[in-house]
């Protein structure tokens, strides 16, 4: 039997799922952006009676401030931003063939968004879809555009991570009213070739609908409709099982990370930087530290900007390039979980002069 050869050589990597085939053709990322609307708002300006201060938010989430959108704007608002801010620093790329929107907070039920998005953008009739995996959408969202990509169906995919919770939180509800903000990170997925900067390396994915319940919105469902009984009075806002939540995602991103890791061969501590899913930093460091990957190669950005749920790594890696923290070769580790129950973790080789924006902006968008 020949000899095994891990996925990050480009040669002869393993036949199990998730690692990515050999070939001359893969997929690549190319840049990323992320954008978030208005001025920040610090935890000094959460409301007077919720009973809790700035030291209370930072010891037990480790945010100090967070973004929330204005009356009238959307997801799809702050997608456009932070897309159409990618595009123009990017624009000898080439075209975008497909949008690939992931969010848990669309614009509509029904329709997607990411129709409107990609006309909105100029980008025509190309094809678009929504990824409603919670706050491990981007992730599956890069698994998804890499199956576009490197099975040869497209040759340039615009992926774009964006969520507006503030406009699904209950005004009561301070455990989800401290972590959650607003914002949208979007990223360019391209061919490319085995051993090519930015390559996409491989996945490991998951799920487990028994736990469907500890994230959720209750109304506004077939399911809720289907019941035949009235909505209640607070069935539209999000809810969250915190502390069951935290165990499942402590959990969970260790598990998927141990295994993606020992798929492609690296050691953790051949890592250089790992990028979770920014719920709030008592998990990111849990994970961290069970991977056993070593706190000055985490990358975090919820301290200024909350949890962005689908947004929250593409902002966290846009940010990261701003201040100089990934290079070109990089071993990068991206986790995240979310409802559903979902998870996902993705290795990849940083790109050698991607094209970022600043994470910070002002909202002018006009609302659609």
């Amino acid at each position: 039997m020949a000899r095994r050869r891990t996925a990050d050589s480009g040669t002869e990597p393993g036949t199990r799922a998730g690692v990515l085939p050999a070939g001359a053709r893969t997929a690549v990322l190319e840049s990323v952006a992320g954008w978030v609307p208005g001025e920040p708002v610090g935890n000094e300006r959460l409301p007077a009676d919720w009973g809790i201060d700035d030291a209370w938010v930072r010891r037990r989430t480790g945010i100090g401030s967070r973004h929330r959108v204005g009356p009238g704007v959307a997801t799809g608002d702050l997608a456009y931003q932070a897309a159409s801010r990618l595009l123009a620093r990017a624009p000898a790329a080439g075209a975008v063939d497909a949008v690939v929107l992931a969010t848990a907070t669309p614009d509509h039920l029904c329709p997607g968004t990411a129709p409107a998005l990609a006309a909105r953008l100029g980008l025509g009739t190309v094809p678009a879809l929504d990824i409603a995996a919670v706050c491990s959408g981007f992730v599956y969202g890069l698994a998804v555009c890499h199956g576009l990509v490197a099975s040869g169906l497209y040759e340039r995919v615009l992926l774009v991570g964006a969520d507006v919770y503030s406009t699904w939180l209950d005004p009561a509800d301070r455990s989800a009213g401290v972590v959650f903000g607003d914002g949208a990170g979007a990223a360019l997925v391209a061919a490319g070739h085995l051993g090519d900067p930015g390559e996409l390396l491989a996945f490991d994915l998951g799920s487990d609908g028994t736990g469907y319940d500890l994230i959720t919105v209750p109304g506004g469902g077939a399911r809720a409709r289907a019941s035949g009984k009235p909505p209640g009075p607070g069935d539209g806002f999000f809810r969250m099982q915190g502390g069951t939540v935290y165990q499942h995602a402590v959990e969970r991103m260790t598990g998927s990370c141990r295994t993606l890791l020992d798929r492609i061969g690296w050691d953790p501590a051949e890592v250089d930087r790992f990028v979770p899913h920014q719920a709030n930093a008592r998990i990111l460091r849990a994970v961290a530290d069970r991977v056993g990957i070593a706190p000055q190669r985490c990358v975090t950005h919820l301290e200024r900007v909350g949890n962005t749920g689908a947004a929250s790594i593409p902002l966290a890696l846009a940010d990261a390039v701003d201040g100089g923290r990934l290079r070109s070769g990089d071993r990068v580790l991206l986790t995240a979980f979310g409802g559903g129950l979902t998870w996902g973790s993705a290795a990849l080789r940083w790109p050698g002069t991607p094209q970022t924006i600043s994470t910070e902006g002002t909202q002018h968008v006009a609302p659609r």
